[in-house]
């Protein structure tokens, strides 16, 4: 199963999280990171803009509740659980990822 992980987040950091990486940013190293770990193990990671999401109804509705909730963005999730928020914690995502079957790959 591949698994799916969303990155919600907009460009301007939220008042909460100054100081720490964009939305952006955050969206880059989770990528590199988590090919890292799971190479070969096939998954997608995707952006999305909480004030300009994609057409999709549930990304629409998830970047409506990222914003009415004050969440803080980024927003991380993997299947329908939010796994990260502000600065989401790589364990934290590894973890969900694990309850998918990926396996660490040993470097080599």
């Amino acid at each position: 199963m591949k698994v799916e992980i969303f990155v919600y987040g907009a460009e301007q950091i939220c008042a909460s999280c100054v100081g720490m990486p964009s939305s952006k940013e955050t969206y880059e190293w989770l990528d590199a990171a988590i090919s890292r770990k799971y190479r070969e193990q096939p998954f997608t990671i995707q952006y999305i803009d909480i004030f300009n999401p994609p057409e999709e109804e549930k990304h629409q509705q998830f970047a409506t509740r990222v914003i009415e909730e004050d969440l803080f963005y980024p927003v991380v999730t993997i299947g329908e659980e939010i796994v990260g928020e502000g600065n989401p914690k790589l364990k934290d995502i590894y973890k969900e990822m694990e309850k998918y079957g990926y396996e660490e790959v040993s470097p080599t």
